[in-house]
């Protein structure tokens, strides 16, 4: 809404998508159509493990108002409504479900050139009220989010960070877990298409004092197809492949191996999403 310094959940989001997105152990189809009514429709069945589950939704668009109703196969409905510009730069989103009446939510985003508010609360008797903000710009932003617990009295978490993002590049660091861990991470762009990209990460908690370091990285085949890849020093090795059937649908193959432990069945996902 703005071009300003962005969520305070952008911080590290780049490095953080290249390491963790897409990456799965289990069996996805998704499904996904437009009515001539302007819905979007999508159909998701999901197989984890031994236990098979899946949803329908229905993405419509309202003038300022964006709705998205999912119902499934627990007979769970849920509801968000996203409302644009109802105050200048600002965005508010209210979901809930049914019915569980107390899974309420509400959020509100202030987008400014230079800052980015939000203030996010559960609408039930005893309300978790998340707050954070974003300032600086584009290429440099410093943030912290805090969530407040009004029943105990207490803080349920609180977050610091700073990012700076480059065209060719973006490293972040985090303090998060209360001050209990810091993350460290870096990714640059191996090319101007930003198809190929290379990423490290290290964390390190107080706490245990215990360092986990993580490199990783993503080259482009060829327009169709891009793999992915992902070590730590525990020894955990991922693997992702995906690859574009036809034009917005894609085929995502991944797999994570315990390198330390190779009499250990590695693990597989796969994930077809189709928007015929």
């Amino acid at each position: 809404m703005s071009k300003g310094p962005g969520l305070f959940s952008d911080i590290g989001k780049k490095p953080r998508d290249l390491l963790t997105k897409d990456y799965s152990s289990d069996q996805k189809l998704t499904v996904s159509s437009y009515s001539t009514a302007g819905v979007a429709l999508t159909s998701t069945a999901v197989k984890k493990g031994g236990l098979s589950v899946g949803d329908v939704a229905a993405l419509y668009k309202y003038k300022n108002t964006l709705i998205d109703v999912k119902l499934d196969t627990a007979s769970i409905i849920s509801t968000t409504l996203t409302f644009t510009d109802l105050l200048p730069s600002t965005k508010a989103i209210a979901s809930f479900k049914l019915p569980d009446y107390n899974s309420g939510k509400l959020e509100v985003q202030y987008f400014h050139d230079h800052a980015t508010l939000t203030a996010a609360a559960a609408l039930n008797q005893s309300p978790i009220i998340d707050v954070s903000a974003t300032f600086g710009t584009p290429v440099i932003a410093v943030g912290a989010e805090a969530g407040y617990d009004t029943s105990s009295g207490g803080f349920t978490k609180y977050t610091a960070g700073i990012s700076v993002t480059k065209p060719d590049a973006s490293a972040s660091i985090i303090l998060g877990d209360k001050g209990d861990s810091i993350k460290a991470s870096y990714l640059h762009h191996l090319d101007q298409l930003k198809k190929s990209a290379a990423v490290a990460e290290i964390t390190r908690k107080f706490s245990t004092n215990e360092n986990t370091f993580t490199v990783g990285g993503s080259f482009a085949i060829d327009h169709l197809t891009q793999v992915r890849a992902r070590l730590n020093n525990h020894g955990k090795l991922g693997a992702l492949l995906q690859h574009e059937i036809i034009p917005e649908s894609v085929l995502t193959i991944s797999s994570e191996v315990d390198t330390k432990a190779l009499d250990k069945n590695p693990r597989f996902g796969l994930a077809i999403a189709l928007k015929p």
